[in-house]
């Protein structure tokens, strides 16, 4: 079995600031987090749910609108996101959007700080193998998938639906049958909800997408996973759901029937319910102790040396020093070593805190070319691990690393604390 292969995806609750959380966590093959996502009761988040929304304002000096999704709550539409809109009232015989029209959004982005919830026209049904869209009718597929594969795949989805699809980097270890059946599982659901949606008051909500735990699991690559293990009965049984385990496998056979605890899905992932009382999944998989080293600004390396990880309002800076590292040897060859260690530890560091938009990094100066050139080589590499898109800029007169992180969710530090920087 491969690294990767390895991962385990574990969901649970534990008590946070005196609030209890759903956490959903991913752990590499070496039981290390690579991902903490902790969602408090009353913090769920609206990403992903399609309501019927009304025009509030248009604002053409920033090329947006602003539409309500219920009486009191505001959301950013840009233009570019306004393809192919479902209307339920035009309140105009124009085509462009006007105030007063009544039409179809997703939620895209929850609020953030200062910022508005973001929605666009573009409705979207994500499941395993593919994604389903109504107004970028266009198909595409993974680029993570081979040439090959991206042919093949490009070709069957010619006698496809008249949505949107794009194939997703999971269908590579899925036979065609269980593709297309999806997508025509997805097609359905999108008719039954325009369907129904001419018999929808404004500010309805028409679907509400899969719990936090769910959806970040979906985004997972399946062969990349090994088991997903959860305390929770409805968790486990909503898993079961999710990966169409029927209800007859969720007991043995028998005059006396006793729950399964474990079953295996057909992408030959594991799902597991832990009921251990003797020690709970919190404490075996030491995830207060990992929340808390996430929340730090200090990350000892096995080295010696250490990050200081510091976000302010702007960037992320990350700085690496040699800290106990005293190794006798070529002191530029030692600091290289130290530097590697450091990026793959920093492209961890990105993924289990969230940290997105600009990262600065001050690594130990290197004074040969090559040294260099070696080190963003593998800085590079180790970002490309990471699901969601990480980019290597290259390095600035002054020696500093330039890095960027798409932006998709909070920081963990904003989810756990509330954090705002103080000046």
């Amino acid at each position: 079995m491969s690294e990767n292969m390895q991962n385990r995806y574990v969901i649970t609750r534990e008590e946070i600031n005196g609030k209890s959380c759903r956490i959903a966590a991913l752990y590499d093959w070496k039981r290390r987090p690579v991902e903490l996502w902790p969602e408090a009761n009353g913090q769920e988040t609206l990403s992903g749910n399609i309501y019927i929304a009304r025009v509030d304002s248009i604002q053409r000096n920033l090329n947006a609108a602003f539409v309500k999704i219920s009486p009191a709550l505001t959301c950013y539409l840009s233009f570019e996101d306004v393809k192919h809109p479902i209307y339920t009232k035009k309140a105009s015989k124009k085509e462009e959007l006007c105030i007063g029209d009544e039409l179809l959004v997703q939620v895209t982005r929850d609020a953030q700080k200062t910022k508005a919830p973001a929605v666009t026209t573009n409705l979207s049904f994500a499941g395993t193998y593919a994604v389903l869209t109504t107004g970028n009718l266009r198909h595409g597929v993974s680029a993570k998938l081979t040439k090959p594969q991206r042919a093949h795949y490009m070709a069957l989805l010619e006698q496809e639906t008249a949505y949107g699809v794009v194939i997703r980097t999971n269908a590579a270890a899925a036979d065609d049958t269980a593709v297309l059946a999806e997508i025509r599982s997805l097609a359905k659901r999108c008719d039954r909800l325009l369907a129904a949606d001419g018999h929808k008051s404004c500010f309805t909500l028409l679907y509400q997408n899969d719990p936090a735990y769910l959806k970040r699991l979906g985004d997972l690559r399946i062969n990349e996973l090994e088991e997903v293990v959860t305390d929770d009965p409805e968790v486990f049984e909503q898993l079961c759901e999710k990966f169409h385990i029927p209800p007859e496998q969720l007991t043995t056979s028998g005059s006396v029937p006793v729950p399964v605890h474990a079953v295996m899905t057909a992408d030959g992932v594991r799902l597991r319910y832990y009921d251990d009382p003797m020690l709970s999944l919190p404490a075996l998989y030491g995830l207060k102790s990992a929340l808390s080293e996430a929340l730090s600004t200090r990350v000892w390396l096995k080295s010696g040396a250490y990050l200081v990880i510091e976000p302010t309002e702007a960037l992320t800076v990350v700085d690496v020093n040699t800290g106990k590292n005293m190794a006798r040897k070529n002191a530029q060859e030692n600091f290289l070593a130290v530097n590697k260690e450091a990026a793959a530890e920093i492209a961890r560091q990105l993924r289990l805190r969230n940290i997105s938009g600009i990262v600065i990094v001050d690594f130990i100066n290197l004074e040969n070319r090559e040294a260099e050139e070696e080190l963003l080589s593998v800085f590079r590499a180790a970002l490309k691990k990471d699901p969601v898109p990480a980019r290597l800029i290259g390095m600035t007169k002054l020696g500093l690393a330039e890095v960027t992180r798409k932006k998709t969710q909070k920081s963990l530090q904003e989810m756990l604390t509330g954090w705002e920087p103080r000046f």
